[in-house]
């Protein structure tokens, strides 16, 4: 079955808060809630629609990707495991009601920072920023970068414990790494204090990673930034994040983007944008001027005669690439300064007094809208 639009599932227009977001997913929720819907097949799904929906409009990173690319730009961000707002937001939008820890484990798996018994502990995502040039951004590049994140640690090999020790079941969860509690027709599900929701405690822990079975690692790695991406995106390297406890699968590496500002270009999607000045002659009388391209041509652009001061001229497909080819490449719009001379030369001044004498200045002056000088 194809998947519905979120903002559809929601109930709410692309425009709205995350106010309005929130609202509209508890009011989901609480209408088909499986508790309040025992048996119904029907309300269990429209319950994870809607978590899965509340997940990426919650996020703002998810949300500006998918309302870019649709799906595709947040394959692989939903998943019990990522429903970091869905599980958290809970408590804020039940008043207290807690985490519905009961509610991921047995509808989706485990999730929102819960997990089942005897399943390893997934490892923490981890945050590079990585700065770029304009010029970068808009025809893609290849980096190396260097961070730190967690590997096994080399001295008890990822068990956590010193040689001759071991591990015991918490006596306090019995090995859940959950304890409950009920409250109305809610399970409310929370890690367990004792063991800090791992399910057990070791004897001897390693005096090298403190019983963490990890340890500090500096990291080098090579991303490929594709061409278009923009200032405030984010790009996901799987498997590079922290890694899980006694060999659980290891986070995530999200590298968010910083482009720098271009000395003369300004972007607006996939076009640019920049101004060129232009004579009072030749504005008037019309002619050719070159301007330089973002990827450094020189292309002779005609300027009409009796341009107006702001008048916009477009070059077309001279933009910025779309994202891994998704879309053709953007249009570049050049701005027409008219610049009045602040310095006449006698003759320059002769020859502006004959043209005042032979075109006439008694235009009778009117208001002209804002709009039309933009």
């Amino acid at each position: 079955m194809a998947k519905r639009d979120y903002y559809e599932v929601m109930g709410v227009p692309k425009a709205a808060s995350k106010d309005d977001i929130k609202k509209a997913y508890r009011k989901l929720a609480v209408l088909n809630h499986p508790d309040k819907n025992p048996g119904d097949h029907a309300a269990e799904e429209r319950f994870k629609e809607a978590t899965e929906a509340y997940e990426i409009l919650a996020d703002d990173q998810k949300r500006a990707a998918y309302d870019q690319f649709g799906f595709a730009g947040v394959d692989g961000m939903g998943g019990a495991q990522n429903y970091s707002h869905a599980f958290h937001d809970f408590e804020d939008i039940f008043g207290g009601l807690g985490g519905f820890g009961s509610i991921f484990e047995n509808l989706f798996g485990g999730g929102g920072g819960q997990r089942r018994r005897g399943e390893t502990p997934r490892g923490a995502n981890l945050r590079y920023d990585l700065e770029l040039s304009f010029e970068d951004a808009v025809f893609g590049t290849s980096v190396e970068i260097s961070y730190t994140h967690s590997e096994g640690c080399t001295v008890c090999h990822g068990s956590g414990s010193e040689a001759g020790g071991g591990r015991k079941v918490c006596a306090t969860c019995q090995g859940s790494g959950q304890v409950r509690r009920s409250s109305g027709f809610f399970s409310i599900a929370s890690p367990c204090p004792s063991c800090s929701g791992e399910g057990y405690m070791i004897d001897k822990p390693c005096r090298a990673c403190g019983g963490s079975g990890l340890g500090k690692k500096k990291q080098k790695l090579k991303l490929t930034v594709p061409p278009g991406i923009d200032d405030g995106k984010r790009l996901s390297v799987a498997g590079q994040g922290d890694a899980g406890v006694n060999g659980g699968r290891p986070g995530d590496l999200y590298v968010f983007i910083h482009v720098h500002p271009h000395e003369f270009f300004e972007r607006d999607g996939h076009d640019l944008y920049c101004a060129i000045p232009v004579s009072i002659a030749r504005a008037s009388l019309g002619g050719e001027i070159t301007v330089p391209t973002i990827d450094g041509k020189k292309v002779k652009v005609g300027v009409p005669a009796g341009t107006q001061y702001g008048k916009m001229l477009r070059l077309r497909e001279e933009g910025v690439p779309g994202v891994n080819g998704s879309s053709r490449r953007g249009d570049m719009y050049i701005k027409l300064m008219v610049q009045v001379p602040q310095k006449l030369t006698k003759r320059g001044k002769e020859l502006l007094e004959e043209l005042q004498k032979a075109e006439g200045d008694d235009m009778a002056p009117r208001p002209i809208r804002l709009s039309e000088i933009k």
